[in-house]
């Protein structure tokens, strides 16, 4: 406020001028809230690693069966067999949490590929082509 005001107008004209360096302070406090976010971005993937490795997600059962008996079957007693025991335990153990996290984040796309590939395997696949075919076909003639 650089003058005083004294009339309705320069009340209304103070107050379009509050507004517009309202405006710009919220979009300079935005774009700081964003720098900082892009600043502390390799701290939070380090946090979220860190926690993919020392927490195990619980969603997908049978999946994380699976990945269990692979670890202990191929990393523990194979790759691992002349360690440790302290490494034989720990590591097992990071790799069965990690890989719970990365099953659970492709979990759809590798269910679609086992569907896509057990139906052509069973001929579903070349049945449904067929019958799609075929359908046309009587569409036409009617």
């Amino acid at each position: 406020m650089n003058k005083p005001i004294h009339s309705y107008e320069d009340l209304l004209k103070e107050r379009r001028r509050l507004e517009v360096l309202l405006q710009a302070q919220k979009q300079l406090i935005h774009h700081d809230v964003q720098q900082l976010k892009a600043q502390l971005q390799p701290v939070t993937d380090a946090v979220d690693f860190i926690k993919k490795i020392t927490t195990r997600d619980k969603t997908s059962l049978l999946l994380n069966i699976g990945s269990d008996i692979v670890i202990n079957s191929v990393v523990k007693r194979v790759i691992l067999s002349r360690a440790g025991w302290f490494v034989r335990t720990v590591i097992p153990y990071f790799l069965k949490n990690f890989s719970s996290h990365i099953l659970a984040e492709q979990k759809e796309k590798w269910f679609d590929k086992l569907a896509a590939w057990i139906g052509h395997k069973n001929g579903k696949e070349h049945q449904n082509e067929k019958e799609t075919s075929e359908g046309e076909s009587t569409k036409e003639d009617v």
